[in-house]
């Protein structure tokens, strides 16, 4: 993803609406009886070191840059635990082109929970890695694939887990995970946002329902690394305000206002911006630091963004905040 920096103005975002989530209400997967919210909080609990273990799978399979041995490996594998877990899974295979004339052999994986549900809520994040490391500190080092555990695995390793929690636990509403391909070969050199997030671009244009219309949408991007802050990011404020300031608040509640700050981020262009010009509101919980040149953790985009810069600590943080505002009511 690249990144624009805005220095938001007091007052200027849109007026807070009505958050649309899951209904109160909520069963077990086998339906036999009703949880409530403080149930619910002990009940379900997400587990850090296995998303730990979901990014360390996907990173085992090496950079998963679209075209490659190892980004087909690992999409199999996805789809594979998708199904094992009980979703409803379509992959959608397409042919796109990069800024720079490649074609990429893409694949958007979509698991969907609880199908019948008519109220609906998307989780996404990107499974593909960047075919260079041009922000790497060592030039001999800038045509390097990105090894990607925290930029792209990280995000998808969090939905992992969420859905083993949703292969045995019914939030009330149906949960579809969209798994978005070909996000980072965009054009640093160039203006151009279309150059990223083709995977979500094409998902757009071509839905895997027709008509498809969740409530919301959240993305997950760069989720776990050590020392994350997670800003308000911009286009999420303008967007989809009540959805961040519901996920915030659910994440301070948590115990996790140290990871999910009350303050304002920069602009991202990111998958959520083209799924917002559709029509779905959607917002980005991504780590943004003001300290640095790029905004981001340290190793992004660098032949170092490798296991060793996850911190079990942040995928708790992420994951259980996202699993409280999922099965909680609001």
């Amino acid at each position: 993803m690249d990144i624009k920096i805005f220095r938001l103005i007091a007052g200027l975002l849109l007026p807070v609406l009505l958050v649309l989530s899951c209904s109160s209400a909520k069963k077990n997967a086998a339906g036999s009886h009703t949880i409530d919210e403080e149930e619910t909080a002990e009940a379900i609990t997400f587990d850090a070191d296995s998303a730990y273990n979901f990014v360390q799978a996907q990173c085992n399979f090496g950079p998963r840059v679209p075209n490659s041995d190892a980004h087909r490996r690992c999409g199999d594998f996805l789809v594979a635990k998708l199904k094992g877990y009980g979703a409803e899974v379509i992959e959608q295979h397409c042919a796109l082109t990069a800024f720079d004339g490649t074609h990429l052999n893409a694949r958007n994986i979509i698991a969907e929970f609880y199908p019948d549900s008519a109220k609906r809520i998307l989780l996404l994040a990107h499974w593909d890695c960047r075919p260079w490391a041009d922000n790497d500190p060592n030039p001999d080092k800038r045509k390097m694939p990105v090894p990607g555990a925290n930029d792209g695995a990280s995000g998808v390793g969090v939905l992992l887990e969420l859905a083993r929690l949703l292969s045995s636990n019914n939030p009330g509403c149906g949960i579809d995970i969209l798994l978005v391909d070909a996000e980072d070969w965009g054009n640093h050199n160039s203006d151009d946002e279309s150059s990223w997030a083709l995977g979500t671009q094409h998902w757009v244009k071509h839905p895997h329902r027709d008509g498809y219309r969740p409530a919301f949408g959240i993305l997950l991007d760069m989720v776990g690394a050590s020392g994350a802050c997670f800003a308000r990011e911009f286009y999420s404020q303008h967007y989809a305000p009540s959805i961040v300031n519901a996920v915030w608040t659910t994440a301070i509640k948590s115990g996790y206002g140290t990871y999910f700050k009350m303050t304002d981020g920069g602009g991202v262009t990111d998958d959520h911006v083209f799924i917002n010009r559709a029509g779905i509101p959607c917002i980005d919980i991504i780590d943004y630091r003001t300290d640095g040149d790029s905004g981001f953790f340290d190793r992004w985009h660098t032949s170092a963004d490798d296991m060793s810069c996850i911190d079990v600590s942040t995928l708790k943080a992420v994951g259980q905040t996202l699993t409280n505002f999922i099965f909680d009511s609001h």
